[in-house]
């Protein structure tokens, strides 16, 4: 149905990179999804009321909260696909995790909500109804969140939407949820066990195990998470393809919500090299990377010397004593500045996190390293931490 809808409504529907097609297809999902959730909301509730089945009416108010998710995460797209302002220069595309988020903490509380009637019932039980109706809405239910789950899994994915794979685990949860429902049921019809009240318990801690987990995939990208490695792997690619780039470094990928990009590098280029023909290789590659991955480039030109036999003998000494004291330790913007008594070493080392020594203790050892066999060299240390 969504994909039938997409082809009539959606216009370059296969340009998901496009802000205006991931808002129409935000849009679009989120009207689905209202209709889906409160046609089971009206369904269930009916259900439940027939059969005086709390697990029932819990599911089908917990069908009502995904209704209002629906909603906020149409309204997230709509806002996330706001133009730039002069409060906003990168646009509005984060508020799409703010929706996801808001997302989870309704499935969190839903989850409670549920958890606490199902307490309730188990202290107070109930006998419970069934009928052939009751069975179909049940049955139904699970089919229509297997597909809601379906798609909105698959266009989460396609779209690198938070908001919409928060909606397809919401929408697994509640699958998971309505079986329980359906067996306890029909539990009760054939035998004497009392077990609505534990399902309506298991129901519960399903739909908050949902909660927290989107919550925690929602939160991360607001706090700033480290790239994808593919999308690292495809920076270097672009660059490094381009004769005259020697290396990179310092890549910093900020990300503004999905479509909206900001990365910045530091590119080696040789330092005998043309001025204005490095400057226009920087500004092709900028611009290749913004019109193949969508997003804005700064790169910073770092010069690197080439053909000094002794700037490449010393890089190779201390590389191999950086190996000596981590293999997870490397360096950049090595370059030497010799005098008539001692010889300065100048670079920059970059260390992983939770590495166990601290910037003072590593630039220590390195030093010591290097004055053991060489006392008439100075190490000139900067420590980086890697952001991809």
């Amino acid at each position: 149905m969504v994909t039938l809808l997409s082809k009539i409504f959606i216009k370059n529907r296969e340009d998901i990179k496009n802000p205006q097609v991931r808002l129409a297809y935000g849009m679009l999902c989120g009207a689905v999804g209202i209709f889906l959730n409160l046609c089971l909301f009206t369904g269930k509730f009916i259900a439940g009321t027939i059969s005086h089945s709390i697990a029932i009416t819990a599911d089908a108010f917990n069908n009502l909260s995904d209704a209002g998710s629906s909603i906020i995460t149409l309204i997230g797209f709509r806002m996330a696909g706001q133009k730039p302002d002069s409060d906003h220069p990168f646009g509005h595309g984060r508020i799409e995790y703010v929706s996801g988020l808001l997302v989870s903490v309704i499935i969190l509380l839903m989850g409670l909500e549920l958890l606490k009637s199902s307490v309730s019932k188990i202290i107070h039980p109930e006998n419970l109804s069934f009928s052939p109706v009751i069975l179909i809405i049940l049955l139904a239910s699970i089919l229509t969140k297997c597909y809601m789950y379906l798609y909105n899994n698959r266009l989460g994915k396609k779209l690198e939407s938070a908001a919409m794979c928060a909606t397809a685990t919401d929408s697994l949860s509640d699958t998971l949820a309505t079986t329980v429902v359906l067996i306890a049921t029909l539990v009760a019809h054939f035998t004497d066990l009392a077990i609505d009240g534990w399902c309506g318990i298991l129901v519960g801690l399903f739909i908050c195990y949902a909660g927290f987990n989107t919550a925690k995939d929602t939160i991360s990208p607001l706090l700033g998470q480290a790239p994808e490695k593919e999308f690292v792997q495809q920076v270097n690619d672009i660059v490094m393809a381009h004769e005259g780039i020697i290396g990179i470094h310092d890549l910093i990928v900020h990300n503004y919500g999905p479509g909206r990009v900001l990365i910045s590098l530091h590119a080696e280029v040789p330092a005998d090299g043309d001025i204005l023909v490095l400057h226009d290789l920087i500004d092709t590659i900028e611009h290749e990377l913004r019109d193949t991955l969508n997003c804005h480039a700064v790169i910073h030109m770092d010069p690197v010397q080439m053909g000094d036999e002794e700037t490449a003998r010393l890089k190779t000494l201390v590389s191999s004593y950086l190996a000596e004291i981590d293999t997870s330790l490397t360096m950049h913007d090595f370059r030497i500045v010799t005098g008539p008594t001692h010889t300065n070493l100048i670079f920059d080392v970059v260390t992983p996190y939770q590495f166990p020594m601290s910037d003072n203790e590593l630039i220590a050892k390195i030093t010591e390293r290097i004055q053991r066999d060489n006392p008439n060299y100075f190490a000139v240390i900067e420590v980086d931490k890697t952001y991809v």
